[in-house]
């Protein structure tokens, strides 16, 4: 190697470095809430996924939270602007865990992988492209990080090793070391994003759960739904008449089965992919004195669409110059961002569904594949690209129709196919057509750090076994649902496994009160009603992929087709089996061996759990049941119940309860419960009379 060329080679470094220093952008980092901070890189697009959501902070929920500093060294937080991109470094110790990204389905842990976030229906692994795919992650050390932008990203979670890096991986040699591995320790989260501008955001901790909590108050808090909502609901086959559904509902009635709504699929429209957005005349010949039939039963009509708009309908010649430049199914995309297109889906969905009686919507098929979708190629009239509108349709379409419900006082709870970032206070649950009983789990896992709910739908099964394990599972999850839509199932389809299914969907309907009240702190607090384990305090940052926490004090423990047992984590802290009350276990794995009939369920010492009798629909205005409080372990405990309306959106205004649940030793060493008096004026629907079940002898 000559001289000269070595000063080149020289020259040639030193230009490529100034090149990437130059590239450097310096960014400084605003308080916007307590223990959140914002930056500014460039000049962000007219359009991003929290400008999508349009939610404010729920400021007030912070107070509840402890103060914590910047999480994160600065200088150690690289953010370069180059080739119309912009790409940021977060720094990773060796110890850390990563939760996140957005509903993957089959891993926890995120660390280590590469992720492209995109929009997508979910095509069986991890990749990033999926419903929510949301910018978000949570570090096992106590912070979190947000990238809002309304572009696909491509996320190097720990996965990829800089040739400057301070903490370079240990050297093996593949011949010899068995330790060698093809991916080496990364210090650093890298992302890429396709924009010219963008926001970040930093959550402090210090748990991760209050970075989850600080994400979601910053999203306007979660979600409260109806209690109509917890209750079990069915879809419909997709040909069903008016007829055959109110027939249906008086079946379950007649089988004494849990019932609060019901989901008409495709056939209720005069033409669906694409859609009109109009009753069927055939099956529906009288919209009004179907949906008042149904309500005369005590039960809600959930109306599957999707947006794309039919020759045929109504709206087409008026939407499309209001609609982007490709279709889907033949069918106009109605460009959303635009205030006249929204205005002119809200008058009719008004008038044809709503005005009537309709109590939400199941919006499908807005999430993909790329071969059905609109094109990255479209363009919108409003000058989103197609991309932009991939990443944020889903939060246009919650923000949208929630609104309509909002406006009449009227709380909603539906069904979305996508979502992202912003979602949090959005009354909508996602599904999908992937139908693994062990991912939906994962996914149930995943949904707590990326501020969404999902469901774990039953559709079908192969054998009793299989039908029973997943009813257990969905009736404890956001939304109770089976799926009939295809085949016509029933929940007492496999006989031999009736009586455990309805003693399931039995219990779903009794835990409302500890279910609403968990809903409460979600909205609230930002708490996940469903939560992974690595929020839960004494579980040392578990990354399980099959079992969860509801609320404070119930871990779910699912079992699947096939298991006669299973091995539980128990966090520290004593643990009782939910049935008996009988110590589990304490800080340690358990292996169990239930039988079919019961979904595996433990309470932590101290744990106490409002229930009510059965009953087959959840309670209405003005209906006072009887509480049974359910107390678990040897520990004093507490629990604050929440109720209220169950159906408007009085609780803004201050027409809540939240009353005081406490369990103590009296002077002779007995447990004795109490209950706080609710504020007169309040709405309150228990009777003052409490049943107190001490369930540890």
């Amino acid at each position: 190697m000559t001289k000269a060329f070595v000063r080149i080679f020289l020259a040639v470094l030193v230009l490529l470095y100034g090149v990437l220093v130059q590239a450097q952008v310096a960014v400084n980092w605003v308080s916007v809430q307590p223990g959140v901070w914002k930056a500014v890189v460039g000049k962000p697009e007219s359009i991003s996924l929290l400008k999508a959501a349009g939610v404010s902070a729920y400021e007030k929920g912070f107070s509840q939270l402890p103060s914590a500093a910047f999480p994160l060294d600065k200088k150690e937080i690289v953010v370069r602007q180059r080739d119309g991109k912009i790409y940021l470094r977060f720094p990773l110790q060796k110890e850390e865990k990563l939760f996140g990204f957005g509903l993957n389905f089959q891993t926890v842990n995120q660390r280590g992988r590469v992720l492209h976030l995109h929009v997508d229906h979910y095509g069986g692994k991890d990749n990033g492209r999926t419903h929510a795919p949301v910018p978000f992650y949570v570090s096992s050390g106590g912070y979190g990080v947000l990238v809002d932008a309304a572009r696909y990203m491509t996320v190097y979670a720990g996965s990829a090793v800089r040739v400057a890096t301070e903490h370079p991986p240990k050297l093996y040699d593949r011949n010899t070391d068995k330790d060698w591995n093809a991916q080496p320790y990364s210090d650093a989260v890298e992302m890429l994003v396709p924009a010219q501008g963008l926001e970040v955001y930093v959550f402090a901790g210090p748990s991760p759960m209050n970075v989850v909590q600080r994400y979601n108050l910053v999203n306007g808090g979660g979600c409260l739904p109806p209690k109509w909502g917890l209750g079990f609901t069915e879809r419909m086959p997709t040909l069903s008449s008016q007829a055959d559904i109110v027939s249906e509902a008086k079946l379950f009635a007649q089988h004494d089965f849990p019932l609060d709504f019901i989901g008409v699929e495709p056939g209720w429209q005069s033409m669906a992919y694409p859609c009109t957005f109009e009753w069927d005349k055939g099956r529906f010949p009288d919209p009004a004195g179907f949906i008042k039939e149904l309500s005369a039963l005590g039960i809600r009509a959930n109306l599957w669409t999707n947006p794309y708009i039919s020759p045929k309908a109504s709206l087409y010649v008026a939407m499309k110059g209001l609609s982007g430049s490709h279709t889907v199914w033949n069918g106009l995309v109605p460009d959303v961002a635009l205030p006249r297109a929204r205005q002119l889906l809200k008058e009719h969905f008004l008038k044809e569904h709503i005005n009537i009686g309709v109590s939400g919507y199941k919006i499908d098929e807005i999430d993909g594949f790329d071969n059905w979708l609109w094109p990255d190629v479209a363009t919108f009239p409003s000058g989103y690209s197609g991309e932009q509108m991939r990443q944020v349709y889903g939060l246009l379409m919650q923000r949208m129709t929630s609104s309509w419900f909002r406006e009449k006082n009227q709380r909603t709870y539906g069904l979305i196919r996508a979502s992202n970032a912003g979602a949090s206070s959005f009354p909508y649950v996602i599904y999908d057509d992937y139908y693994s009983h062990r991912d939906f789990i994962t996914a149930l896992i995943n949904s707590s750090f990326a501020g969404v709910l999902w469901t774990p739908e039953v559709r079908a099964s192969e054998s009793a076994e299989e039908w029973v394990r997943r009813m257990q599972s969905v009736c404890f999850s956001p939304m109770a649902m089976l799926n009939a839509w295809a085949d016509g199932t029933k929940p007492w389809s496999f006989p031999e496994v009736e009586g455990a299914v309805k003693d399931v969907a039995s219990l779903r309907m009794q835990l409302i009160p500890y279910i609403y009240s968990t809903y409460a702190q979600y909205r609230w607090e930002g708490k996940p009603p469903f939560r992974a384990m690595s929020l839960v305090e004494g579980s040392g940052g578990q990354d399980l992929k099959d079992q969860y926490m509801m609320g404070d004090n119930i871990l779910v423990a699912p079992m699947f087709t096939g298991e006669k047992s299973r091995k539980v984590y128990l966090p520290a802290g004593k643990w009782y089996d939910f049935y008996t009350g009988e110590l589990a276990g304490e800080n340690e794995v358990i292996a169990i061996t239930p039988g079919l009939d019961k979904i595996p369920l433990f309470v932590r010492d101290g744990g106490i759990i409002p229930m009510m009798p059965m009953q087959r629909q959840a309670p209405v205005p003005g209906q006072k049941v009887q509480l049974i409080v359910r107390h678990y372990g040897k520990a004093n405990g507490g629990f604050v119940l929440y109720d209220d309306d169950g159906v408007t959106f009085d609780y803004e205004k201050g027409a809540c309860s939240f009353v005081t649940l406490r369990v103590q030793r009296d002077g002779n060493g007995n447990m004795a419960g109490s209950v706080s008096d609710p504020q007169p004026g309040k709405p309150y629907g228990y009777l003052k009379e409490v049943s107190w079940i001490f369930m540890t002898k």
